[in-house]
């Protein structure tokens, strides 16, 4: 079971994905913007960081560079919509981090995730 911090400001989709994820067997653990999820993070451990760029509070970006500094060894996925934005600021996106682009179907998320974790 492979223990996930979800980061997505849009409440049905966030709601949605975490259903997926948790019926794949995984455990979710779900905020609504960047500042709680960083809290998360400094309190607790995660094999994978899903969040989505454009973000209340800090933005997944910076969560993740933020992230990677407190746990290298978490993998890290961006799900969003500015794909074009996040290739853009590779040099600013931790080593390694992948990028879904909405719209995606679950199975791809979850399909992702597996890939990710297996790498």
């Amino acid at each position: 079971m492979t223990k996930i911090l979800l980061a997505e400001d849009d409440d049905s989709l966030r709601s949605f994905l975490t259903a997926a994820l948790r019926r794949a067997g995984h455990d979710v653990q779900a905020y609504e913007d960047g500042d709680q999820a960083l809290t998360a993070l400094e309190r607790e451990v995660f094999d994978l960081l899903l969040t989505d760029i454009q973000m209340p509070g800090i933005d997944g970006i910076e969560l993740a560079r933020r992230g990677a500094e407190l746990d290298p060894a978490m993998k890290i996925v961006f799900i969003t919509g500015f794909a074009a934005v996040a290739l853009s600021n590779k040099a600013n996106t931790p080593a390694g981090a992948k990028i879904l682009s909405k719209p995606f179907h679950l199975r791809e998320l979850v399909d992702e995730v597996e890939r990710v974790m297996a790498a």
